[in-house]
């Protein structure tokens, strides 16, 4: 009777979890843009980013936006982006991999991807881009890794160290998402976010870049949406400055997870 009694629990508590958790292991995006520069005409952005998980993502009590990191789920991604600045194009592409080392808090990523600048006075500009990164997760939902960051194209290049940090906690009963980040050396550049989670399926933040090599800073506001378990929108105001130029830039991307 006893023997019944816990398969049976066993059973109850494997089809609740089932019922609650969620799982997906691809995710597809589309995103477009606006810059409107105070001197200068507005120019339009539009992108297009996918994911593949190794494994299902389960999402079980997480908030959405942050379930794969929380899961330490292992994934190759890739992207486009195509912009216009000023009368100048440019088209951004790259792929990537984040691998979380099974049995073990270790993680390392690795990126490579190409800038193609068409000058509008004629002539281009095409730069490699590329990085890596050794992390750890002393605690769960916490990770900090270490890398670098290079770049090279036929008037200059370099590589320089770079560290960031990303921690999803709760606060108050709420979940939270901290990330901060750097590049030392010639790029000089770094980065901070924050999201806070209305709910599990809402989320509203704000992040800052700045980097003194291209004399670029930026503030910016969004927010998050999922209105299922496959679909979200979200969206994004930012204000910054490029020199002595001000600028409003704005965005908007739909991802669908399947």
């Amino acid at each position: 009777m006893m023997k019944k009694l816990v398969i049976s629990s066993a059973l109850l508590s494997a089809l609740a979890l089932a019922g609650t958790a969620h799982a997906y292991q691809a995710e597809v995006g589309a995103s477009a843009g606006l810059i409107d520069p105070d001197n200068g005409s507005s120019s339009g952005s539009f992108g297009v980013d996918g994911t593949y998980y190794f494994n299902p993502v389960q999402t079980r009590n997480a908030p959405l936006a942050e379930a794969a990191f929380l899961d330490r789920a292992s994934n190759v991604n890739a992207h486009y982006n195509y912009s216009e600045i000023g009368d100048d194009e440019v088209s951004k592409y790259g792929a990537g991999i984040e691998y979380f080392i099974p049995n073990s808090d270790f993680y390392v990523s690795g990126n490579i991807g190409r800038q193609d600048i068409d000058f509008d006075r004629g002539g281009d500009l095409d730069t490699t881009l590329y990085g890596a990164e050794v992390g750890y997760l002393p605690v769960p939902g916490f990770l900090v890794a270490l890398g670098v960051k290079g770049y090279d194209n036929d008037n200059d290049n370099g590589v320089d160290p770079t560290l960031r940090a990303k921690y999803v906690t709760q606060i108050g009963g709420k979940d939270i998402n901290l990330e901060a980040g750097a590049a030392f050396g010639d790029l000089d550049e770094y980065n901070l976010a924050a999201d806070y989670f209305i709910d599990k399926t809402f989320s509203v933040g704000a992040d800052y870049y700045n980097n003194d090599l291209t004399d670029n800073n930026e503030f910016g506001i969004n927010a998050r949406k999922f209105f299922n378990q496959q679909v979200s929108l979200e969206g994004r105001v930012g204000f910054g400055e490029v020199g002595n130029n001000d600028y409003n830039r704005f965005g908007i991307a739909a991802k669908y997870r399947f």
